[in-house]
């Protein structure tokens, strides 16, 4: 059975907001990389939620991160510090994941749950006036 938009849109709305909820209870629990990560997830999930409307994804995150780019920073439709905290995410989630001597720091984890939260909370107010057209 195949599923609408909206449906898609909010199956992985809801994703990112459970990544969230993950990144805050690693965080709480000193696991700072591991929060990293879920933090970067729930800004993913969250962006792969705006661009169903688009009918868009993308196997590679490079993708999604590009179209995200291009088609709603660089049209103004999304202010360009969430591009700048999608960017930035991706990168230091990389470095927490792959890099074997990165140390992530408690302040490293803060600031990117700061960020989920706050790019969540855009994609969803973003979302609710698309589905009110």
């Amino acid at each position: 059975m195949g599923y609408s938009e909206k449906e898609l849109s909010e199956h992985r709305l809801q994703k990112a907001k459970e990544d969230f909820e993950a990144a805050k209870e690693l965080f709480a629990n000193d696991k700072f990389s591991q929060s990293i990560n879920r933090s970067y997830y729930a800004i993913f999930h969250a962006t792969r939620a705006l661009l169903t409307f688009d009918r868009f994804d993308s196997k590679k995150h490079s993708g999604v991160i590009h179209f995200f780019h291009h088609n709603y920073i660089a049209t103004n439709k999304i202010e360009p510090r969430f591009g700048k905290m999608l960017s930035i995410a991706f990168n230091i989630r990389v470095r927490a994941d792959y890099h074997d001597f990165f140390i992530a720091s408690k302040k490293d984890a803060q600031i990117q749950i700061e960020n989920a939260d706050e790019f969540v909370k855009m994609v969803e107010k973003y979302l609710s006036k698309v589905l009110e057209n």
